[in-house]
């Protein structure tokens, strides 16, 4: 059996030809959308890792922003209940200051109405204890509070005497002043008492039915007085200075 080189070749050249044929028309578009295709996969997987990659960051930062969130606010929570626990305290305090000094205002009006009470009880009693003395010297001795004054008023003034005549600075006129006119022989007497004690001075009589029953004399700048007010005053004092040895002795502390 002989072979046909020219059939071998032409069907070598037939097939030569085929498959450039396939591979120009068929399995170049094939292999042209396959490498397009891989090419976007490719794609698509380089922007899933990015968006892998930034969802990732993004987590991150998100977490970061979390706590960074979370720790300000606990830093706010602190912030709050230090400034509510330091308001409650200055509100403890300003009670407390509030309520020390009511206490405070309460027991100096209480010492307040204590010391008004005790004056008005000491006044009340100097002035019954007076009262008393002026009725039995007036139902007694038929004189009144003044006139039995003016009976010791030379004894009284004999130690002033100096002291009345400086105090005068050359006035020549002294003024007695009493809650009821003297009677003419009670003016003479004292009128002749100061006279003795000061020459020189005359002496004018006065009357003030606002004064307190007793005497009053005014020599320029120098005022005696021998009234009821000053043996209240008197009688006070007198009566605190008994008050406070009796309740110091007792141990109970000073009386306001």
């Amino acid at each position: 059996m002989s072979i046909d080189w020219i059939t071998v070749i032409a069907q070598i050249a037939n097939f030569l030809v085929l498959v450039w044929l396939l591979k120009r028309f068929l399995y170049r578009p094939i292999l042209d959308g396959i490498d397009a295709r891989e090419a976007e996969i490719s794609r698509r997987m380089d922007d899933a890792r990015e968006a892998k990659k930034k969802a990732n960051i993004a987590a991150i930062e998100f977490k970061n922003q979390q706590q960074k969130l979370l720790a300000e606010q606990e830093e706010l929570v602190n912030q709050a209940l230090k400034a509510s626990q330091s308001q409650r305290d200055n509100l403890l305090m300003d009670a407390r200051a509030t309520l020390e000094q009511e206490r405070k205002d309460w027991h100096r009006q209480q010492q307040r109405e204590n010391q008004k009470f005790v004056t008005a009880l000491h006044r009340a009693g100097a002035e019954t204890l007076l009262e008393l003395a002026r009725k039995m010297l007036r139902d007694l001795a038929d004189q009144t509070l003044e006139e039995a004054i003016i009976r010791h008023v030379g004894a009284r003034l004999q130690p002033m005497a100096e002291d009345l005549s400086s105090a005068s600075g050359g006035s020549k006129v002294a003024e007695a002043t009493t809650h009821e006119r003297l009677s003419d022989a009670a003016q003479e007497q004292l009128r002749v008492a100061v006279e003795h004690l000061l020459p020189g001075i005359s002496l004018r009589f006065e009357t003030d039915s606002k004064q307190a029953p007793g005497l009053v004399l005014r020599i320029r700048g120098a005022q005696l007085a021998w009234t009821i007010d000053s043996y209240t005053e008197e009688l006070d004092a007198l009566l605190r200075e008994r008050i406070a040895v009796s309740v110091s002795d007792r141990g109970l502390g000073n009386v306001s």
